[in-house]
């Protein structure tokens, strides 16, 4: 999820969550001064059936803005239990990047999340090196943003999933999610990806539910899906709800769905099995 002050965002963020955000309540969380209201984050997620969420800071000053990790503090201080916190590093503007992820890991970070595409960088390099070092050290799972992105100013071709081989076979001790599942031209190689690799996975923030049958045509629907973790990108979603229902009529096994829906993150992002 992102849930920033509406100050620090771009405009075309803000109008991405307008158009992709037009059947979800999403505004009513925010205060008149466009800062998040903790007990109204909390109450939409507990009418929508939420047990976690991960909220995540993101460094882009070139495409999304920078929405500071620190502005989500209250939120996770007003409810621990089901707000995480997901760190963001951007190495030019980080220096060093390895420095920034120890200090927000510092702050209670159960992830990093690392924006290629927003934030105009290839995500092997050496400084990016030290950063993936620092979190297979501290059991920290990486999410990669790939595909593309409608936000000018972003690089699409930083957005191929393949970038990312090198460091998931030097680091296979390190959990890597590929955020949106290479949406776009990178379907198909970020599921191979995901199927070759124990430490791969990828999310379904962004994606259609209904649409996850025509992007992954080709493989075995059921095997693909149990390295799915369920994400929708908030606020440019209709609604959290009415994602996972749609999730749910896929036809999974429904020892699947469950691990699609709670217990891949569960077990990744907190070390635990999901709440039954």
């Amino acid at each position: 999820m992102h849930v920033p002050k509406l100050s620090t965002v771009s405009p075309a963020w803000l109008q991405w969550a307008v158009d992709f955000g037009r059947d979800s309540p999403w505004r009513g969380v925010f205060g008149a001064d466009g800062v998040p209201v903790p007990a109204r984050l909390d109450a939409l997620l507990d009418a929508e059936g939420v047990d976690a969420a991960l909220l995540f800071a993101e460094y882009s000053p070139r495409t999304t803005g920078i929405q500071p990790v620190e502005d989500l503090l209250p939120l996770i201080a007003h409810n621990p239990g089901r707000f995480r916190l997901v760190a963001n590093v951007n190495p030019e503007l980080h220096q060093p990047a390895v420095a920034e992820a120890e200090r927000q890991l510092g702050l209670g970070a159960v992830a990093l999340k690392i924006h290629p595409v927003h934030g105009g960088f290839r995500p092997v390099r050496d400084d990016m090196y030290e950063v993936y070092q620092l979190c297979a050290e501290r059991g920290v799972p990486v999410i990669v943003h790939t595909g593309g992105s409608i936000f000018p100013g972003s690089d699409p071709g930083a957005g191929d999933p393949g970038l990312m081989s090198e460091a998931v076979a030097d680091f296979p001790g390190v959990q890597f999610v590929l955020a949106h599942g290479g949406r776009g031209q990178w379907y198909a190689d970020a599921a191979r990806m995901a199927l070759a690799h124990a430490n791969v996975w990828f999310d379904l923030a962004g994606l259609p539910p209904k649409r996850l049958p025509d992007y992954y045509a080709g493989f075995d629907f059921t095997q693909l899906a149990r390295k799915w973790i369920f994400g929708t990108d908030w606020p440019g979603v209709p609604g959290v709800a009415a994602n996972v229902r749609a999730v749910a009529a896929l036809g999974l096994p429904a020892e699947v769905l469950d691990d699609v829906l709670s217990g891949n993150a569960y077990r990744l992002y907190f070390g635990q099995e999901a709440r039954s």
